[in-house]
Order: C-alpha cells, then sequence, then structure tokens
C-alpha cells in the first residue's frame, strides 16, 4: 500500500468524532467526491477503509445508503442515485436540490474543530500525498472552480499556503513544502502519518549533510592529489635537467621531502621541516619548484 493510501486508512478509521465533526468530515467527504449534483452523489477509491467511511456518513449523518460495487479496476465505486436521496443529502447540508451551488457552505461547521474535520474528509474524497522518501506534494483535485477558490481560501484561513494550477479540466491545490503538509497532516488528524514524514525528513538532511560533507572531503582530496602530482612533476624535471643540489638549499630540502613523501599533507611537510616555517610557506616554496621547472628548456 502507498503512502497516500496508509495515510487515508489513518484518516478513516478515526472514530471519536462528535456529531459536529461528524457532519463536517460528511460534508467534506459528499462534496468532493467523484459526484455530487442533482443526479448523482458518489465516490470512486481504491481504499476499502475509505468506502466504509463513506457508507457509515451517508448513513448515520443522512439517513441514506449508499450502494457500492466494485469495479474491474479493483476500487470501490459507492452511489447516491434515488432522487428521495439525493434531495435528503442535500437538505441536510443545506443546500436547495433545484440550485446545487458547489460551494463551500460555512453553515455546516458549528464550531472550529469542524473546519479540521471538513478538510479531512476532502483529503478523503479527492486528495492524495507523494512519499515522502521521493518528494514533498500534497494535492487535492477539484474539478470546479468556485469550489477550488472556496477551498483555497478556507486552507488560508487555517494558517496553510497552498497553490493552485489548472490541470486538463480540473484545478489542482497542492503543497510542495514538507512544513505545510506536517501541519495539514497534524491538522486533520494523521499523527502517525505526520511523524513518519517528519522522520523521513529528519533522515534525508542528516543524508544530505554527510554527502555534502563526503562531496567537499572529495574534492579537497582530489585537489591535494593534483596538487603533488604536479609538484613531483615539477621536482623531476628540475633534478632531470638541474640536479636537485642546483637548487637554494631551503627548496632542495622541501623537493626532497615532496618527492620521497607523495601522500604528505602541507602540515605534515611542515612537521618534517621541524616546523620552521608555515603551512603557506611550505605552500609557496612548492609553487616556487613548479615555477622554475616551467622555466627550464
Amino acid at each position: 500500500m502507498s503512502f497516500s493510501q496508509d495515510v487515508k486508512s489513518e484518516l478513516a478509521l478515526l472514530t471519536d468524532l462528535s456529531d459536529c465533526c461528524m457532519k463536517a468530515e460528511a460534508y467534506g467527504m459528499l462534496l468532493f467526491g467523484k459526484y455530487y449534483s442533482q443526479t448523482r452523489i458518489g465516490l470512486l477509491t481504491e481504499n476499502k477503509n475509505v468506502a466504509n467511511a463513506y457508507s457509515v456518513f451517508c448513513k448515520e449523518c443522512c439517513g441514506v445508503k449508499a450502494r457500492t460495487t466494485k469495479t474491474k479496476a479493483g476500487n470501490y465505486s459507492l452511489s447516491v442515485s434515488a432522487q428521495s436521496e439525493i434531495m435528503k443529502i442535500m437538505r441536510y447540508f443545506g443546500q436547495s436540490p433545484q440550485n446545487v451551488a458547489l460551494r463551500i457552505n460555512r453553515a455546516n461547521f458549528e464550531d472550529d474543530c469542524c473546519y479540521a474535520s471538513f478538510l479531512r474528509g476532502a483529503f478523503l474524497s479527492c486528495g492524495t500525498i507523494a512519499d515522502p522518501m521521493k518528494n514533498y506534494h500534497l494535492e487535492f483535485v477539484i474539478p470546479f472552480f468556485k469550489l477550488t477558490n472556496d477551498f483555497a481560501t478556507l486552507l488560508g484561513d487555517m494558517g496553510l499556503t497552498p497553490k493552485i494550477v489548472e490541470r486538463g479540466n480540473s484545478y489542482v491545490v497542492y503543497f510542495k513544502d514538507s512544513e505545510n503538509i506536517e501541519d495539514f497532516l497534524t491538522l486533520i488528524g494523521a499523527a502517525s502519518s505526520s511523524l513518519e514524514l517528519m522522520g523521513v525528513k529528519m533522515m534525508k538532511d542528516v543524508r544530505n549533510k554527510i554527502n555534502r560533507k563526503v562531496n567537499f572531503e572529495t574534492a579537497n582530496i582530489s585537489r591535494t592529489v593534483n596538487a603533488a602530482m604536479a609538484q613531483i612533476a615539477a621536482i623531476e624535471k628540475i633534478e632531470k635537467t638541474k640536479g636537485l643540489s642546483w637548487l637554494p638549499e631551503q627548496l632542495k630540502n622541501i623537493a626532497i621531502i615532496r618527492k620521497n613523501n607523495p601522500d604528505m599533507s602541507l602540515d605534515e611537510i611542515k612537521n618534517e621541516l621541524g616546523g620552521e616555517i608555515s603551512r603557506s610557506g611550505v605552500n609557496h616554496r612548492l609553487n616556487r619548484l613548479i615555477k622554475i621547472a616551467d622555466e627550464l628548456n
């Protein structure tokens, strides 16, 4: 099962709901389901727990029974198509069956706690979340413009900052930053999933820091090796053309040490010289050897 379906199962199995929050969550599930019109109200989901929750909300809140069938693809299709039952649902949520306005009716939220329940219902119906090991992305696919704007406004009122993009014939309200996603999951009651996301984020941060450190050290090693190879090549050229005895005493000593110890760091060469010069002094003398070699025919 995907991370998204794990989150939905966690949410769908929440049962300790007050009457007002049950109504708000039912409203979110039904309003954002696959169908919500004068002729049909329904949901299509691959998650059995979500399908069961939808059936319970229809029965407990609206007093109607959703017909459940399984598609060839293995998904659960739930629908309410009897006109009398559709009218019952519409009236329960304060809407006119003759003029269904696909807008969020905040009169269905009796208390502040109901807003989170409504968002939970909306996520169960039309939300998805990516595996945080791959990337951070949570989205809602909504086919109606005004409903999309109402939903984004509601999220903003809850302290969240979603973005909206048009995709095909629908609109997508989405988050791509881990902080908003963590806050949203916590808000709607997916505490375990939120903690899992935080754990993954911490692990990725540690891994990225380790990778940056390894890359930095690898680059340093590469630069050190390349510098040492250039120094040794210069020393060998001087030795072949002039002999190391031709060099001033200070340069001759450092040339012999470098030639015999290609893996030595600048600090180690400094110590080999008895600490008589600084690390930058060692580097300066080695660069002088390279310059001398370049000037030789």
